[in-house]
């Protein structure tokens, strides 16, 4: 990725050395195109690019025709008029079977139309920031309804204390590098 907060920037060389080890084919954003990764939310073969204060529409094609190239469906959606929240993940999450967990402000959206909606309330949007790992959602400690509504959908939910992240805008995606 390209992130597009310029003190971020070194990342992208930090992380081109471990991935050049990892993988044979890679693919890169070019400028003036910027990606975050807090953007891009991966809901099995179709994936959500959200258009921010750190993913501009140039980062967000580009981001596109890699994924065409892989096989791999998108779409865009755009969240820069939205103060609530800094990256898309902040507000949405895949979980698995066309099922995503969403903050009720965006609920109503046309973007996600043919998905199952966990429409978590605003008192715990905060909430919609949680991880699927395996059999398992990692979710913030503080949030007893997506907790309990996850377990009654029949997901293993465990609580993680998030607390000091989130004085960043910072939240469980943000902590994790999945691929």
């Amino acid at each position: 990725m390209r992130p597009g907060a310029s003190s971020r920037l070194g990342e992208v060389t930090s992380i081109r050395t471990v991935v050049e080890h990892l993988f044979r084919k890679r693919y890169e954003i070019k400028p003036p195109g910027t990606v975050d990764g807090g953007d891009i939310c991966d809901a099995g073969s179709h994936f959500f690019i959200g258009v921010s204060q750190r993913t501009n529409e140039e980062g967000a094609r580009q981001l596109n025709e890699i994924l065409a190239a892989e096989g791999y469906t998108s779409s865009v959606v755009d969240i820069r008029g939205m103060h609530s929240i800094l990256h898309l993940k902040s507000g949405i999450a895949y979980l698995n079977c066309r099922r995503l967990v969403v903050m009720e402000e965006m609920a109503g959206w046309s973007d996600f139309q043919g998905y199952e909606l966990v429409r978590v309330p605003p008192d715990e949007s905060y909430a919609c920031n949680c991880v699927m790992v395996n059999d398992h959602v990692l979710v913030p400690a503080g949030f007893p309804w997506l907790r309990s509504t996850l377990s009654e959908l029949g997901y293993k939910a465990i609580v993680l204390n998030a607390s000091e992240f989130r004085k960043m805008d910072g939240g469980l995606s943000c902590l994790s590098l999945r691929f």
